[in-house]
């Protein structure tokens, strides 16, 4: 199983080659540049796994939620690969490969809830929270919420106050609200990586949840008219 993944959902750009559990990643961090830098990479990563893309089985990208512009460059970027190479493409969530790049650095986060959260701007943050033996699927609704709103879920879930670990990681934890949450270790210094959008691919390809080129679709979140006020508040 060969899978060619890319991100540029936050302030970084990566892109990656799993090969049957082997994966070579390049990443760097820039908020500006990603379509200058995406091409480059997956000649890299290509080159080092020794392979084409046209002996890839499958591309994998993320789906969002995350940046409004970010989302839009992996997805075209995508979608112009898949389309020249005629190649399936497996959507997978950013927050839950947020949250698979945490555990993977922390040995000790496996097998408890991982909560992923990304600034969405707005005093809102997106977020869902992960285990690593059900690493795709977020245990509650994946949203964007005020972050009182996420605590007051969590709590409602028993996910937090009830004594059993609960871990946190992504730069939406900035926020007095959820730093505020007890007996929670937090990392806000995390990254969405393309290695972790491939392997969590590899595993939704098993579940077949691959789509045509065609067929893929960003998931935001926010509504289209949320989006359009952002976009005019940035513009005065």
């Amino acid at each position: 199983m060969k899978i060619l993944a890319i991100d540029t959902t936050s302030g970084a750009c990566s892109a990656a080659l799993y090969d049957q559990g082997a994966v070579c990643e390049r990443f760097f961090r820039a908020e500006r540049d990603h379509t200058r830098r995406l091409l480059p990479m997956v000649d890299e990563v290509l080159a080092e796994a020794g392979i084409a893309l046209s002996q890839v089985d499958a591309l994998a990208v993320s789906r969002g939620p995350g940046s409004f512009t970010g989302l839009r460059i992996a997805i075209s970027f995508a979608q112009g690969l898949a389309f020249a190479s005629d190649k399936p493409v497996i959507p997978v969530s950013s927050l839950a490969a947020l949250a698979a790049g945490a555990v993977r650095e922390h040995e000790h986060w496996k097998n408890a809830p991982v909560l992923a959260a990304l600034d969405a701007r707005m005093q809102e943050v997106y977020w869902g929270v992960y285990r690593s033996d059900v690493p795709h699927d977020s245990l509650l609704p994946e949203a964007v919420s005020s972050p009182e709103a996420v605590v007051e879920q969590l709590q409602a879930a028993g996910l937090v106050g009830s004594g059993a670990p609960l871990y946190a990681a992504g730069p939406g934890l900035h926020y007095p609200a959820l730093g505020a949450l007890e007996n929670v270790e937090t990392v806000l210094a995390s990254d969405i990586q393309a290695r972790d959008i491939a392997e969590l691919a590899a595993g939704l390809w098993a579940r077949n949840e691959a789509v045509s080129a065609d067929q893929l679709e960003p998931i935001y979140l926010r509504n289209e008219v949320t989006w359009k006020k952002r976009e005019r508040i940035r513009a005065r």
